[in-house]
């Protein structure tokens, strides 16, 4: 069985790795995932998640607090929090500038001590890094005040030494219950280190379960033989998940191996599964109650080479046998997506589209279309006006093709991409007054297409939606059309209560849809902004059969 690590940080810590890098290290340790669980920040997971896009390894996205309990320095360790939640991210904020005014008490400290150091100059060589104690420490052997990482705590920076500032902290149980406010699974970190009697780490244990605990870190490099005995007591005694990590550094823990810890550490891919179950417990349907399931396709429910799995194809057949809804919510032409429902063959299973960005409402069963909405010609001059201005490609629709002025590069990928032909007119708003959708594309200039959307918004403000798409497609759609009011009429008219949707998505474009939705879904590919307001991120991207955890939960 491959193993799996729980604690590991990177460089937006006090690590020597970047995310990228530890993904390359965890894909060649033969590890089955790993979590990034850098101290009091999330800002690399957003890196890790990216390279892990269509790699054999699963990335937890993880923190470590360092928290105060007693005098001593508690770490809990939180996963599958949603580190681009704005509560969330609020609050690691402020941990973080805690650790900056300790940070700059510590230098003044060691310039008492005689040590050269600027607080500026040292924070500038570690750029994009939580400041904490180990780079103190290489700053000294950069300066050659120190020999070793050890020689620099044991003499300066280390407890009760004379460089040594305490922070001020939170209390473990303020960190847990924040993991839990945002979906996270909250984790008491190498409970061995912190030299408590037996009965004093049973007293902690106890009341951190009584807020929220959900594990403990029972396999750890450090431990012996009997101190993970003794974990593994309270673990059963507090009903809590075991967890396991290596709290691998780079090379400043030297000797110590992601995944392996010094060589005999052993951490099974079986303690991920019930991490996973607690993190979905919130999401699992009442398999009694009919529900409505919408996916956007691109980035979520196909994969890059535009098919849908085996695994999550079986699974989505398996949730509508069982009576599930299953909607296509896309931002494609409807001829598109009628298109890839018969190349794919789950024409038997779909009951309603929604495409256009929710400019097109079709019934599946009935063959009719059952709403459209449409930009109106004023807003339509004015959203052509401006992509010309900018020296960008446009084209609108006809219920069966793509309507452009030219032929351009960005139109033949545009056909292509969609498998819809297109007509060359002389004017577009001749042709289709009043349209589905503007559609703008820039391949040599795409900064060009920020400023489209900014004078668009500048012109026509609340008028409209702009929005991209994914970063080659900027689209423009009436207010009154996006995919969030496409799921609010689908529900009403499906019969089906909203608090019974449920949403799949990945990009920007998505966001209204998440929102309109009672459970969302982001996949880990998405864009990060839908990844905000969305409740869950997926385990896995769009390649790796992303979906199936959740389909699983309605099969």
């Amino acid at each position: 069985m491959q193993a799996i690590d729980l604690h590991v940080h990177s460089t937006f810590s006090d690590g020597t790795l970047t995310p990228s890098e530890l993904v390359d290290l965890a894909i060649k340790s033969n590890l089955e995932a790993f979590a990034l669980t850098d101290h009091d920040t999330t800002d690399g997971i957003e890196e890790a998640y990216t390279a892990s896009v269509g790699k054999d390894i699963e990335v937890i996205p993880g923190i470590e607090f360092s928290t105060e309990y007693k005098k001593k320095d508690i770490h809990i360790l939180g996963y599958y929090i949603n580190p681009y939640n704005e509560k969330f991210s609020k609050k690691v904020v402020e941990f973080r500038n805690s650790r900056e005014i300790r940070n700059q008490k510590m230098c003044k400290k060691l310039q008492g001590l005689g040590i050269d150091i600027d607080y500026d100059s040292f924070v500038a060589q570690f750029p994009d890094s939580v400041i904490t104690r180990a780079h103190y420490a290489k700053y000294m052997i950069s300066k050659g005040v120190v020999k070793s990482i050890d020689e620099a705590f044991d003499t300066y920076i280390g407890d009760d030494c004379p460089g040594f500032v305490p922070r001020e902290k939170i209390s473990p149980a303020k960190a847990v219950s924040l993991i839990l406010s945002c979906g996270g699974i909250p984790v008491l970190a190498h409970p061995i280190l912190y030299k408590f009697s037996d009965r004093d780490l049973e007293t902690l244990v106890a009341e951190l379960t009584r807020v929220g605990l959900k594990g403990i870190e029972t396999i750890y490099s450090t431990y012996s033989s009997k101190d993970e005995k003794l974990i593994r007591k309270l673990a059963s005694k507090y009903r809590l998940m075991i967890t396991g990590g290596s709290d691998f550094h780079g090379s400043n823990k030297p000797n110590l191996s992601l995944g392996c810890g010094h060589g005999d550490l052993y951490i099974p891919a079986k303690l991920l599964p019930p991490l996973k179950k607690a993190y979905l417990k919130g999401f699992v349907p009442n398999k009694a109650i009919h529900s409505a399931l919408f996916f956007d396709l691109d980035g979520t429910l196909l994969n890059d080479e535009k098919i849908i799995t085996p695994i999550t194809k079986a699974l989505l057949i398996k949730a509508c046998e069982n009576g599930h809804k299953f909607i296509i919510n896309t931002g494609r032409p409807l001829a598109s997506a009628l298109k890839i429902v018969d190349r794919l063959s789950i024409g038997d299973i779909t009951d309603y589209i929604a495409a256009f960005n929710g400019g097109v409402i079709y019934d599946c069963k009935k063959g009719e279309i059952l709403e459209k909405v449409t930009l109106k010609k004023e807003y339509s001059e004015i959203v052509k006006k401006t992509a010309k201005k900018y020296g960008c490609h446009f084209h609108t629709y006809s219920d069966y093709e793509i309507l452009s002025e030219k032929k351009t590069k960005e139109l033949d990928y545009y056909s292509n991409y969609v498998s819809l032909p297109y007509r060359q007119v002389r004017n577009v708003i001749k042709e289709e007054p009043t349209p589905y959708k503007f559609l703008i594309m820039n391949f040599d200039k795409p900064e060009k297409l920020k400023k489209v959307q900014a004078t668009i918004e500048k012109e026509l403000g609340n008028k409209v939606f702009c929005i991209f798409s994914c970063d080659k497609f900027l689209e423009v759609i009436p207010k009154e059309s996006g995919k969030g009011n496409a799921l609010k009429y689908i529900m009403k008219t499906s019969g089906i209560k909203e608090s019974h949707s449920y949403a799949f998505a990945d990009e920007e474009n998505d966001i209204t849809l998440l929102q309109a939705a009672s459970n969302s879904v982001c996949m880990m590919n998405g864009n990060p902004k839908l990844k905000a307001v969305s409740d869950y991120i997926t385990f896995r991207d769009n390649n790796s059969d992303g979906l199936a955890d959740f389909l699983e939960l309605f099969s």
